[in-house]
């Protein structure tokens, strides 16, 4: 199923290489198949084009986490609690100061 997804968001990606939300759903699926090196590469990838989808700095680090890269989890969720201040997103904010507490130093 992740595969056929996937593919239905890559097409959607070619006609429109802005879309955000197709980027996030690729990354997840990626995550669900677990892949989180293509994860955390569609992940950055996102951030690298919109840096204020919040939600993927949150979900970026998990996926470091998963993947064993847990100082890159800590930046990456650094990062997002920058990109929460810069938008507004108090939620999002307080849940990669979550993150990075149980995460630890």
């Amino acid at each position: 199923m992740s595969e056929t997804r996937i593919a239905q968001y890559e097409a959607f990606l070619a006609k429109d290489p802005g879309n955000s939300f197709a980027r996030y759903v690729i990354a997840q699926e990626h995550v669900k198949a677990g892949d989180f090196e293509a994860a955390v590469a569609a992940f950055r990838e996102l951030l690298k084009r919109d840096p204020d989808y919040v939600a993927a700095y949150y979900h970026g680090g998990k996926a470091l986490e998963r993947a064993g890269d847990a100082e890159g989890a800590r930046a990456l969720y650094r990062e997002g609690m920058e990109a929460a201040v810069r938008t507004g997103d108090a939620h999002t904010r307080a849940e990669l100061e979550e993150a990075l507490a149980v995460l630890g130093p």
